[in-house]
């Protein structure tokens, strides 16, 4: 039988990624609220699967859970420097990106010091009695008047290749979590994203054995870069935010299609660091090439055979189907947010729109049945709603400040940060008819 925990809670989070994280560390000096996260891991990890050699981050590390609203919080970056003794090394290296390692055990280091943060406690099932939320845990079950659901993505897998997932075709995330040898075998990546770029250049440089062969194969035109222009950035600032969820739900689909290049094209870095080392390898030192880039194909048909696998794929130029063989497939196709099992019976009280997706104020509190008494919160799933910084960590201690200023029903923390270089919406309108 079930334990009921003697505590009364303001908020539960469920799940600890970064972004609940966000919420927790800004929340640890806020005494009036009393908050707890619950992760089912033992440990704090973030993508661990692809923390690979020479994958760097496409975020400034200003841009940390705490510094946008609360630069003086312990739990900022550069506290971490200071706290693990490497700032003057960290400032002489000068770093232009820093490395998902670093960043990755910057989150551990804060989560491992947060008491509102309880790991190896795995949200079973959540429901609602009309009054508050219980969180049936394996450590029992707690109490909240409000929740803020922050369960993350799981690998997106092609139709076509589900039945085939294992040692031999698995998703980018589990390619770091345990020892790889692709010597002599035949290696086929699917993706043209930041993850298949990062894999490709490891698996180039023979971190896991020297392939017999690599072929790199993307829908995408060409091996694009990430748009990180100074007005770019513009997209991944408070006034467009708040801007775009005053959109309707056409222009805010067009926005994010157009924008698909500034959240998930591939750095620089890593594209010249590509260019150059292919360069070196068949230009200068005149390997026979066994490396193959496969730009403008769509993977629409994956099948073993009795040498390995037969992939077939759709060229948008040729307008042909093209056979590719592979011994090792690597699918670097990204993340999908499903519906979390343990939100079933909440999930029917949603207010959900045309394409079954939540419906959020700007505040990012879901519009529900019971959102008059009782909030439930959400990170990184409202792309449609709040725009393409939503699943980035851009603005998450910005997001974060929101959401917990809603909560407290009054402003905690400073979300204002001043008017933007683009005035992205006019305060007045004027009628085309009155335009001469």
């Amino acid at each position: 039988m079930e334990h009921t925990n003697n505590v009364k809670l303001d908020l539960a989070g469920v799940g600890v990624g970064p972004f609940n994280l966000s919420i927790a560390a800004l929340l640890s000096d806020k005494t009036e609220i009393n908050a707890r996260f619950f992760e089912g891991r033992d440990s704090f990890a973030w993508h661990p699967g692809l923390l690979l050699d020479n994958t760097n981050m496409q975020t400034m590390f200003l841009k940390d859970l705490v510094s946008a609203v609360n630069p003086e919080s312990r739990y900022s970056f550069l506290s971490y420097l200071v706290k693990n003794k490497k700032f003057y090394r960290f400032l002489s290296a000068e770093l232009q990106c820093i490395s998902r390692h670093e960043f990755s055990d910057y989150l551990a280091w804060t989560a491992h010091q947060l008491d509102n943060v309880q790991f190896s406690t795995r949200v079973e099932h959540v429901d609602f009695n009309g009054q508050h939320f219980n969180l049936h845990t394996n450590q029992g079950v707690y109490q909240a008047n409000n929740l803020c659901i922050g369960t993350g993505k799981v690998p997106s897998i092609p139709e076509c290749a589900k039945a085939h997932v294992g040692e031999r075709v698995l998703h980018a995330a589990e390619i770091g979590l345990r020892e790889r040898d692709f010597t002599g075998k035949r290696v086929m990546i699917i993706g043209g994203g930041q993850s298949g770029a990062d894999i490709f250049l490891n698996a180039l440089q023979s971190k896991w054995g020297q392939p017999k062969s690599l072929d790199w194969l993307s829908r995408r035109s060409n091996y694009q870069p990430l748009d990180e222009a100074s007005f770019t950035n513009e997209f991944f600032a408070p006034d467009y935010v708040d801007a775009f969820v005053e959109l309707a739900p056409e222009i805010k689909s067009q926005e994010v299609a157009t924008q698909k290049l500034t959240s998930d094209g591939i750095t620089q870095k890593a594209l010249l660091t590509i260019y150059q080392e292919l360069y070196h390898r068949f230009d200068v030192l005149k390997q026979d090439k066994w490396v193959r880039l496969l730009p403008h194909r769509t993977l629409t048909h994956l099948a073993q055979d009795a040498n390995g696998f037969k992939l077939t794929a759709s060229n948008a130029l040729s307008q042909c189907l093209e056979a590719h063989h592979a011994d090792i497939v690597i699918l670097a196709t990204g993340f999908e947010a499903p519906t979390p099992s343990c939100l079933s019976s909440i999930i029917p009280l949603l207010d959900m729109d045309a394409h079954n997706r939540y419906q959020m104020t700007p505040d990012f509190e879901l519009k529900w049945e019971g959102q008059n008494t009782n909030k439930i919160f959400a990170v990184n799933a409202g792309m449609h709603s709040h725009g393409i910084a939503e699943p980035q960590l851009s603005l998450m201690a910005w997001r974060s400040a929101r959401i917990i200023n809603s909560l407290a029903g009054e402003q905690l923390f400073e979300t204002n940060s001043g008017r933007g270089m683009i005035d992205w919406l006019s305060p007045a309108t004027v009628s085309t008819a009155a335009v001469i």
